[in-house]
């Protein structure tokens, strides 16, 4: 995955492809900062990815939630996909694949797989909900709900693009 947005941030950047940089977004000239609790997670993109519109996608790269300490907007960190979180999005269904570092040493918590995730860090799941539910507003953003690592897989195998 390619990190656009450090865990523990409420400044939202994104990667400019035509100027191959990270930028800080903007709304009307102003920076686009997210009034709520910053990330809980590094989000960025899966490279390599596009949920291309013809297919249900809504035109950029397969979003990532890493779940683990804050790496800077750039880094590039090998990952495993413990699930997916399935969200309702001004009336578009929007995934975002979760995962954990490859590198057990980089892991903040102990799951490699969605049944460990879902049963031992129950209250960690619920802090991801809460967030990606409420980061833009009250009732903007819905859960649908959660999907196993299997799922994951092949969400990311569904949009891949060859090089």
């Amino acid at each position: 995955m390619v990190v656009e947005i450090p865990a523990g941030t409420n400044h939202k950047y994104e990667y400019d492809y035509g100027a191959k940089e990270f930028r800080i977004e903007t709304i009307n000239g102003n920076e686009r900062v997210v009034d709520f609790l910053p990330y809980p997670g590094n989000y960025g993109f899966i490279p390599s990815t596009l949920m291309d519109k013809d297919r249900g996608g809504d035109g950029d790269a397969l979003d990532i939630l890493l779940i683990s300490e804050s790496l800077p907007t750039g880094s590039v960190a090998e990952v495993i996909p413990i699930g997916a979180i399935l969200l309702l999005d001004n009336g578009e269904i929007d995934t975002k694949i979760v995962a954990v570092p490859l590198d057990t040493l980089q892991n903040v918590i102990d799951a490699r797989s969605y049944q460990v995730f879902f049963i031992e860090y129950d209250a960690a799941k619920r802090i991801i909900e809460e967030w990606f539910t409420h980061y833009k507003g009250n009732r903007q953003v819905e859960l649908i709900g959660w999907r196993d690592d299997s799922f994951a897989w092949r969400e990311v195998e569904k949009w891949q693009v060859a090089q």
